[in-house]
């Protein structure tokens, strides 16, 4: 039994192959018109099937068009002007332009911060251009030297004298309180602008205090020398007159006058 039913059925294989190769498509042209005016095809009005036919007695219009008596009029298609798709294509192009001009902004934005960053920030004042090119080297000697470099040169004796005298005292605490004010400037977060100005602010009482202690080194020097000629002077002529301190420069004249008449 088993081996008829093979058989049964190796031979009915063979017969609905060629059956299912013999079907022939069916096709509606009412169907196919309005795929092709729904997709890519002009909407046209005559190719509304079924039409009126003669008379307008054709029954198929009026059972297919009766109850939709506008829609012939009126262009469904996707991609017409006022279609869905057209409307969607048309909010994807308004969408991509909108981006781009955000994305310009916020580049925008991203440079100007950049750029603000970079004029405030303390970390890059060594790259600023004025900086780098003119007031370093200006600073250097504030920046560099130490605080023996400024008795270099300078004789024993004016060096004890300015010593004794507080003078050099007085240049080391101004030196470096103008070091600590042009490390606070170039360090903390200031407008660029406003630190150059203080740059050149700094700059003008370095070069006040260096030339006010180069005149104060010269006067010492003077005054040890005015001194040591005085000195000499009483040695080789005990005669001269000793003034005695308290005294007024009208009591001095006079006691001069006296001793010379």
């Amino acid at each position: 039994m088993k081996t008829h039913a093979i058989i049964w059925l190796l031979c009915l294989c063979p017969i609905a192959e060629t059956l299912g190769q013999n079907v022939k498509r069916q096709t509606d042209k009412h169907i196919v018109h309005q795929q092709e005016r729904m997709v890519h095809k002009q909407w046209d009005r005559k190719k509304f099937t079924p039409t009126k036919g003669f008379l307008s007695l054709n029954y198929q219009y009026w059972i297919t068009w009766a109850l939709h008596p506008n829609y012939p009029k009126t262009d469904r298609r996707p991609l017409s002007g006022p279609g869905p798709q057209t409307l969607r294509m048309g909010m994807v192009l308004a969408m991509q332009q909108t981006d781009e001009a955000y994305k310009k902004h916020a580049d925008t934005l991203r440079n100007v911060a950049v750029t603000e960053a970079a004029n405030y920030s303390g970390l890059l004042t060594d790259a600023d251009p004025l900086w780098f090119l003119y007031y370093r080297k200006e600073f250097n000697p504030l920046l560099e030297s130490t605080e023996t470099d400024a008795m270099q040169g300078i004789a024993p004796e004016i060096k004890d004298y300015l010593q004794q005298k507080g003078v050099y005292e007085w240049y080391t605490n101004e030196r470096l309180e103008l070091k600590e004010r042009l490390e606070a400037a170039r360090r903390t977060t200031l407008d660029r602008g406003s630190r150059i100005l203080a740059y050149h602010r700094m700059l003008m009482e370095h070069r006040k205090l260096l030339a006010t202690w180069e005149a104060k080194k010269s006067y010492a020097a003077k005054f040890l020398s005015l001194s040591s000629s005085l000195d000499g002077l009483q040695s080789d002529s005990p005669g001269l007159p000793e003034f005695e301190g308290g005294r007024s420069d009208v009591e001095i004249a006079e006691d001069i006058l006296k001793r010379t008449r």
